[in-house]
């Protein structure tokens, strides 16, 4: 059987060992050359491929329920559930979606783009079986990395309370997540790698006792005896979630298709909460990803030969995280209270370089945002300047944090939110589309987003100086390429915005990266005889109400552009000023509707929206019947 006849899961049961080891092979070669040809998550889907053809052999999946924690792991899954004739198509618009969609395959029971989740919803369908009176399996995949995440940990609390409730976990340990993991839970699960199977030890045991001629008298004592020799052995082996309840299984392999399937066959047998412990390598099968597992945790198009990346077909400015995590080192240099907090995301954040620089001044919690969230807080208690440098859809697992631990405390922890707005082909999961509106909200909370990387600078310098708390968000990708300030870098004063140009027709708002968007806009208002006065808004909260008002007064008509939910974001914020003061210019509100945007290149995204220059100042003209003359000039750009 080739891996394109398989449609069904089901399909593979029957096939012997050296049967799945040829579509293994299938698996990482389409995998390989899909990667390569359009870009996306690498080491982790090579690492589960035998892992996931040897549990899928000990299940029916037209019954039984698997939940993949995040979702780049779950290549391997895809493929073998009728995405392969569609699996170039990988993270495109319109094609197969990089994380797990439940309305993208009956076999996605459980949608998956942050870590840490998959316990806890495996032990809810678990626990709706069993109160419906229903028989199937379920089962759990959670990498070692995602462990180190406090959900993780609460849900395992909670399933080793039932006893009865049969699910099987499976942890895949490949000693990372994105970077090495950091932390006690990796430690710890290091030194029950490095030790012998302690399943194996107990089953010989029992098996050198039945071979003694009153060994049925001792079945009592034998049992005791067996659980005796575990709990010599508890200091190494799988100890802590025994004692939380679960039966541990492991070390297995986790590239070993026989002793995978034979573990997974033990695990449904057993019954109530098992955690089968699976040792794997990620980047398993191409040897440039085994062996820099950060650098090909993903990847944009590459050379499978050497591994290079493809050159783009021109230079890029440096991307903003590069900017601000450079910025952010200049000036913990000459101040050793600036402490940089990254939740296992130091490559995609470039703390990496603040780590290799000033390893004293940074912090990886793991997956833990909430616990580096609160931990910012201590800090600053503590006179120290600490800055969470989180995903904006990240910090959204932090928003208790925020409100509780620092804004009502007024403590001086300034928030970089990295990849805000529309980030593209990582989908609904990824889009930072909501942190304006869900820190706008919150009382001592200050927001400000640079119109370009050279303005970000100073942000860093007017966070780390701001004794409250404060947040810069700032997008995926690169910069304008405007020349950046190596020194001397000044503060901006705080709720102050700037008049970029003037006209008398409309007046744009733009927020962060809308700005030199507006910008563009208004030259292309310009060609039809509609002026246009720019501002860049800088900060949501507070608002330049002493600039923008009177502005909106004069002017009568009043665009505002962001790239984040209109519900609740900046644009609301000044519709609420006005309304206030019992000012009504026409008002329109332009940037991301009540609706998830899926996966696409960012300007795919945007084009959907109406968000790019051409459209919205087609629909302005439209709103206020301005150019009406030249309405056809816009369409044709």
């Amino acid at each position: 059987m080739h891996l394109s006849e398989v449609t069904h899961p089901n399909q593979l049961h029957g096939l012997s060992v050296p049967q799945l080891e040829q579509i293994a092979q299938q698996i990482r070669e389409k995998h390989l050359q899909t990667i390569a040809a359009s870009g996306g998550h690498l080491g982790p889907g090579l690492g589960v491929v035998e892992l996931t053809l040897g549990l899928y052999q000990t299940l029916d999946l037209d019954r039984d329920k698997v939940v993949w924690d995040v979702g780049h792991q779950a290549y391997p899954h895809k493929l073998i559930t009728g995405r392969y004739k569609d699996f170039h198509t990988l993270r495109q618009q319109n094609g197969v979606a990089g994380y797990l969609k439940r309305s993208e395959s009956k076999f996605d029971h459980f949608g998956a783009g942050h870590a840490s989740t998959s316990i806890s919803a495996a032990l809810g369908m678990a626990i709706a079986r069993d109160l419906k009176g229903e028989d199937y399996k379920v089962a759990a995949i959670i990498g070692d990395g995602a462990l180190t995440g406090g959900m993780a940990l609460e849900a395992i609390n909670h399933a080793g309370h039932l006893p009865n409730t049969n699910l099987v976990v499976v942890l895949n340990d490949n000693e990372m997540s994105i970077s090495p993991n950091v932390g006690a839970i990796p430690r710890y699960l290091n030194k029950v790698r490095l030790s012998p199977p302690m399943q194996f030890l107990t089953d010989n045991l029992e098996e050198q006792f039945k071979q003694l001629p009153f060994s049925q008298s001792l079945t009592p004592e034998l049992s005791r005896f067996k659980e005796g020799m575990k709990r010599i052995a508890v200091p190494k082996v799988g100890a802590v979630f025994e004692e939380l309840g679960f039966t541990y299984m492991g070390p297995v392999d986790g590239h070993n298709l026989t002793e995978l399937i034979e573990a997974f066959k033990g695990a449904h047998h057993h019954g109530g909460p098992v955690l089968v412990h699976v040792v794997t390598t990620k980047g398993k099968g191409y040897a440039i990803a085994e062996k820099d597992q950060v650098g090909y945790h993903a990847q944009s198009p590459f050379d499978l030969e050497t591994g290079k990346k493809i050159p783009s077909s021109k230079p890029k400015p440096p991307d903003y995280s590069k900017v601000f995590a450079e910025t952010l080192i200049k000036l913990a240099e000459d101040d050793p209270t600036i402490v940089g907090i990254t939740a296992a995301m130091a490559t995609g954040t470039r703390l990496d370089l603040l780590q290799a620089k000033l390893p004293k001044q940074y912090i990886d919690v793991g997956i833990a945002e909430q616990h580096a969230v609160t931990l910012a807080a201590g800090l600053a208690c503590e006179g120290m300047k600490p800055v969470p440098v989180i995903y904006s859809t990240f910090l959204q697992r932090a928003f208790d944090q925020i409100v509780h631990d620092v804004c009502i405390q007024k403590l001086p922890v300034f928030f970089a939110l990295d990849r805000a707005g529309i980030v593209g082909v990582d989908g609904p999961t990824h889009q930072g589309m909501y942190d304006i509106a869900y820190l706008r909200c919150i009382p001592n909370m200050v927001l400000m987003a640079p119109k370009d990387e050279a303005e970000l600078q100073r942000m860093v310098v007017t966070g780390l100086e701001y004794d409250g708390p404060i947040a810069v968000r700032y997008p995926r990708g690169s910069g304008y390429g405007v020349p950046l300030m190596e020194e001397g870098w000044e503060t901006l004063p705080i709720g102050k915005a700037e008049v970029l140009r003037q006209g008398d027709d409309v007046l744009l708002v733009g927020y962060g990266a809308m700005v030199y968007p507006a910008m563009q806009t208004a030259e292309i208002l310009s060609e039809h005889g509609v002026e246009a006065t720019v501002v860049n808004a800088r900060f949501a909260k507070p608002l330049d109400t002493e600039l923008m008002l009177p502005l909106a007064e004069k002017i009568g008509r009043v665009v505002t552009m962001e790239d984040g939910c209109i519900m609740g974001g900046f644009g609301s914020g000044l519709a609420e000023e006005l309304l206030d003061r019992d000012m009504k210019p026409d008002l329109m509100r332009l940037g991301v509707p009540d609706k998830l945007v899926d996966h696409a290149s960012p300007d795919q995204s945007k084009a959907d929206l109406g968000l790019m220059p051409a459209q919205m100042a087609e629909r302005i003209l439209e709103r206020f019947k301005l150019g009406e003359s030249s309405r056809e000039m816009v369409e044709q750009r």
